[in-house]
């Protein structure tokens, strides 16, 4: 699925031009789901935190039973290099991957050592500042560790990321929030959420059912470092609809305001600029 101008795809040891073919009809990954990826951005001339998303995709081959193939340093010079074939002002969406070839003795878990690695560079351009989300609630829940590979950025888990996207905008809405098994909120069909009532600052606490994005440990980080009160905890839907404002954090757009939930109206407030700007101000200091 190319959804940029412009791609590099990494493979078999060497870089290629387009979107090449990497997967073959009868690989495990293609019938029984064992593939993995993570995602980092190149804009501004930098990619922040790129060592951190490599790092959790060898993280994110071990919880589906695969063995990674390169280091997490190793996998940065690969994308380092690839970066090379892109103009500096370009924006571009970093997808390292692992897939599994072959399945073990039972046919159905991978085999360890038949991991498959690619790296797809795709040219899409940044959110505007003035970028905004719409939510709305969802039927369907994120799961737990004993049903799914919660633990990892793994691809069998989006497609009830995408039958909550769907029921949303079906509704009228951009994305969905979602609660987890237990009935408190969790994140998005696609990103970390947070709210903020009187100043403060509040998000789902990490329970094991969504993914505590590398973005948003950054912006929380910053916030605390600006004085923010920042809690983690447990929220449910009557908080959202209490919020002063809400926003959203995630590797593709970094944060994006929310500006209704349901019925509820919000505006673009002041917390989410000021964490844009603290998180554009640290970036542009990373390579």
């Amino acid at each position: 699925m190319a959804a940029g101008s412009t791609i590099r795809t990494y493979f078999d040891g060497k870089w290629h031009d387009g979107n090449l073919a990497v997967m073959r009809a009868a690989d495990h990954a293609m019938w029984l789901g064992s593939s993995v990826f993570d995602g980092a951005r190149f804009f501004d001339g930098v990619t922040p935190d790129l060592d951190l998303h490599c790092a959790r995709t060898n993280a994110s081959a071990q919880a589906l039973m695969m063995t990674p193939t390169l280091s997490a340093e190793q996998m940065v010079e690969v994308v380092r290099e690839g970066l090379e074939g892109f103009a500096a002002g370009a924006a571009v969406y970093i997808r390292p991957m692992y897939w599994a070839a072959d399945g073990d003795g039972t046919l159905i878990a991978p085999k360890a050592d038949s991991t498959c690695f690619a790296v797809s560079l795709e040219e899409i351009p940044m959110a505007p500042e003035a970028a905004a989300a719409t939510l709305t609630r969802t039927r369907f829940r994120r799961p737990v560790l004993e049903n799914a590979v919660v633990n990892a950025k793994a691809g069998c888990l989006y497609p009830n990321n995408a039958r909550m996207l769907r029921e949303a905008r079906s509704k009228g809405f951009s994305n969905a929030l979602a609660l987890d098994a237990m009935g408190n909120v969790a994140e998005t069909a696609t990103s970390n959420v947070f709210m903020v009532r009187d100043g403060e600052v509040f998000t789902p606490i990490p329970n094991g059912t969504f993914l505590a994005g590398i973005t948003r440990a950054r912006h929380i980080g910053h916030m605390r470092a600006d004085g923010i009160k920042v809690h983690e905890c447990v929220l449910g839907y009557q908080d959202f609809e209490e919020a002063d404002e809400v926003f959203l954090s995630g590797n593709m757009s970094k944060i994006t305001p929310v500006t209704a939930f349901d019925a509820c109206q919000y505006q673009a407030g002041p917390v989410a600029k000021r964490v844009r700007d603290m998180y554009w101000d640290w970036a542009s200091g990373q390579q």
